[in-house]
C-alpha cells in the first residue's frame, strides 16, 4: 500500500505543473501579458504546446523501449522531473515582450512532464492486477487533482497577498512558477524513495528502434488496444484543447477576472478529483467500455453547455461537469491500456498510450487556436470546434472488445 501511495505523490506532484502552469495562470499571463493580447497570442500558445507535445510523440515509444529493455523506467522518470522543475522555474524569467523565451521554457518544461507522465503510468500493471487497475489508477489521478489544488491554493494565497500590496500580474505570476516548481520537487520526492522498479532487463528488447518497429508491425495482434488508442486520438484532443485554453475562454469569453479563474480551477480540481476516484471504482463494477461511454457523453453535454452559456452560473456548471470528466476519462483510460497491454511491454505500450495522448494534443489546442484565430476572437465556436473529437471518440468506442484484447495481450507477451 505503501508503494501504491508513492505512486500516486507523482500525479500529486506533477499535476501542480499541469494546474497552475497550463490551466489556470500561465496561459493566460502569455496571452494577456507575455504576447499583449495579440491577434496571435492564443494560436502562439496552442503552438508552443503543440511543438513540445510532437517531441514526445517521436520519443515516447523510443523512451518506453529503452526502459523496458534496461529496467530504466524509474532513473528515466528521475530524469525527466529534474528537466520538468528546472525549466518551470526558469519561467520566473518571462514577462512582457519575452515571447521567444517563453515559448522556448513552455516546450521544454512541457516535454519533460509529459515524458515523466509516460513513465510513471508504465507502473500501474505492478502495483495493481487486472480486476483492480480501474480504481488504483483513479487513486492516482485523484490525487493528482488534489495536488492540483495545494498547488493552485498556495499560489492563490500568494496572488492575493501581492494584489493587496499592489503588486501587479508581471511581479506575481514569475513568483508563483518558482512555487509550482519547488511543489512539485518536495511532493515527488516520496515517489523515488518507496516505488520500487520490479521489472528486470529484457535484452532481447536491447534496441527500441527495432522493438518499436516490431510493435508497429505486429500490430494486428492488438486489434482492440489499436482501435482504443485511435478512439484515444480524438477524445483527447477536445480534453486538451480544455486544459489548456480553460483560464483562457473564461476571462476572455466569460469575462472573468484573474481570481475568478482561479477560484474557478480549485473547484474543477475538486470535482476532477471526485470524478477519478469514484470512475475508477465504477469502472471495475461496470466494466471499462460502458464506464468510458458515460464520460464522452459527459463531455458532449459539457461542451454543449459552455457554447450557449451566458451566465456565469450555467458556465460553473458546464466547467464542473468537465471536471468531473476529465478525472474520469483520464483515469479510466490509463486503466484500459494497462489491461490491454503485454505486462511484460508496459512501458512500451504505454509509450504507445503517450504517443496517442500527445499527438491528440497537438491537432486539439491548435483546432481551438486556428478556429479564433480565424474568426477574430470567437472562443465559442472555438469551445464548440473541440466538442466535435467527443463525438468521434464516442463512435470509436463501439466494438471495443476488452476482454478479447486482453486475451491477445497475454498470448503475444
Amino acid at each position: 500500500m505503501r508503494e501504491v501511495w508513492a505512486w500516486s505523490m507523482y500525479d500529486f506532484a506533477n499535476s501542480g505543473y499541469t494546474t497552475v502552469v497550463i490551466t489556470a495562470v500561465f496561459n493566460a499571463y502569455f496571452v494577456a501579458a507575455v504576447a499583449a493580447k495579440a491577434p496571435w497570442a492564443t494560436f502562439a500558445w496552442t503552438a508552443a504546446l503543440s511543438v513540445s507535445y510532437l517531441a514526445v510523440l517521436l520519443t515516447a515509444p523510443l523512451v518506453g523501449a529503452w526502459a523496458d529493455a534496461h529496467a530504466a523506467k524509474k532513473k528515466l522518470l528521475l530524469f525527466a522531473t529534474m528537466g520538468c522543475v528546472f525549466f518551470t522555474s526558469m519561467l520566473y524569467l518571462t514577462g512582457p515582450g519575452t515571447v521567444i523565451l517563453a515559448v522556448c521554457l513552455i516546450i521544454l518544461s512541457n516535454f519533460f512532464f509529459a515524458t515523466g507522465e509516460n513513465l510513471i503510468a508504465a507502473f500501474l500493471t505492478e502495483l495493481a492486477d487486472s480486476k483492480a487497475m480501474g480504481r488504483v489508477s483513479g487513486w492516482g489521478w485523484a490525487f493528482g487533482y488534489l495536488g492540483g489544488l495545494v498547488s493552485l491554493g498556495i499560489s492563490l494565497f500568494y496572488i492575493t497577498i501581492s494584489q493587496k500590496s499592489g503588486a501587479s500580474a508581471n511581479e506575481f505570476v514569475p513568483v508563483v512558477m518558482l512555487i509550482t516548481a519547488v511543489v512539485f520537487a518536495l511532493a515527488a520526492t516520496p515517489t523515488f524513495l518507496f516505488l520500487k522498479e520490479r521489472a528486470r532487463p529484457h535484452r532481447e528488447l536491447e534496441n527500441p528502434w527495432k522493438r518499436v518497429m516490431q510493435t508497429f508491425h505486429q500490430a494486428r495482434h492488438y486489434a482492440d488496444l489499436r482501435r482504443f488508442l485511435v478512439c484515444i486520438l480524438f477524445y483527447q484532443a477536445g480534453i486538451m484543447a480544455v486544459i489548456a485554453l480553460a483560464a483562457i475562454y473564461a476571462q476572455e469569453a466569460m469575462k472573468f477576472t484573474s481570481t475568478q479563474t482561479i477560484v474557478l480551477v480549485l473547484v474543477v480540481n475538486i470535482t476532477a478529483a471526485l470524478g477519478a476516484f469514484g470512475f475508477g471504482y465504477l469502472q471495475d463494477a461496470i466494466g471499462h467500455i460502458k464506464a468510458m461511454t458515460l464520460v464522452l457523453i459527459g463531455w458532449v453535454i459539457m461542451i454543449a453547455l459552455a457554447y450557449v452559456a451566458e451566465s456565469v452560473e450555467t458556465f460553473w456548471i458546464a466547467a464542473n461537469l468537465a471536471g468531473l470528466c476529465m478525472g474520469a476519462a483520464q483515469a479510466a483510460g490509463r486503466a484500459i491500456v494497462g489491461y490491454l497491454s503485454p505486462p511484460a511491454r508496459t512501458a512500451e505500450f504505454f509509450g504507445l498510450w503517450g504517443l496517442a495522448v500527445k499527438a491528440a494534443s497537438i491537432f486539439g489546442p491548435l483546432t481551438y487556436g486556428a478556429v479564433t484565430w480565424i474568426f477574430e476572437g470567437n472562443h465559442r465556436l472555438g469551445i464548440l470546434a473541440v466538442g466535435a473529437y467527443f463525438v468521434v471518440g464516442l463512435i470509436l468506442l463501439v466494438g471495443i472488445d476488452v476482454e478479447r484484447g486482453r486475451r491477445a495481450a497475454l498470448q503475444s507477451n
